[in-house]
């Protein structure tokens, strides 16, 4: 063998070295190393962008029922306050019924009084003060709002009338008001009291 020979092998050693059979499939595994690295990186951020989208979904639901209760507390509250409110404007409006129901029987005794010494001409001077005592006091009560039931010759109206008998009255129209056995009184625009009555029918 000549030398020209022994070059052209050491040569061709040299690139065999150089450029190995194997080399290819190295890169081919390490590529596919590389993707498989790769993709669960890619689905573990889908998965939390999932993940946070229900968390959103969660707090707004929870959200907009908190603001659902809220809405119906509060429409609760104004309702009570206006309850309590009128609750208490009708207590201050009527705080005076009670007494002014124990200062009608007295009124009544007086009223009779009048009506007896009116039969007496001794007792006119008696009858004056009784009176004007009776007047005073009547002017006292519709200050605070008290008002007489005007009833006599009125029709029967069972709302403010309490019909204690009847009586053939052909002078008159069917259930009307004849006569006043008590009288009936109004505080501000409650009946307190009703008339007692008596009223007419045809014979």
């Amino acid at each position: 063998m000549d030398i020209s020979d022994q070059q052209m092998n050491h040569q061709d050693e040299s690139v065999e070295e150089e450029f190995p059979e194997e080399a290819p499939a190295l890169e081919s595994e390490e590529a596919a190393s590389e993707q498989a690295d790769e993709t669960p990186a890619a689905d573990a951020g889908e998965g939390a962008v999932e993940s946070e989208e229900n968390d959103l979904e969660v707090a707004q639901r929870q959200a907009k029922e908190s603001y659902d209760k809220f809405l119906r507390v509060y429409a609760e509250f104004e309702n009570y306050k206006k309850r309590m409110e009128r609750e208490k404007s009708d207590f201050l409006k009527y705080a005076n019924e009670g007494l002014i129901k124990e200062l009608l029987p007295v009124i009544d005794n007086l009223d009779r009084a009048v009506g007896q010494a009116r039969q007496k001409a001794e007792a006119q001077s008696l009858v004056e003060g009784v009176e004007m005592i009776l007047r005073q006091i009547k002017e006292v009560m519709e200050k605070h709002g008290v008002k007489e039931l005007q009833s006599l010759g009125e029709p029967f109206d069972p709302n403010v009338h309490e019909a204690m008998m009847h009586e053939i009255a052909d002078d008159h129209d069917e259930n009307t008001v004849i006569d006043e056995l008590q009288k009936g009184y109004i505080f501000k625009d409650r009946l307190i009291r009703p008339a007692l009555v008596k009223v007419s029918k045809k014979g």
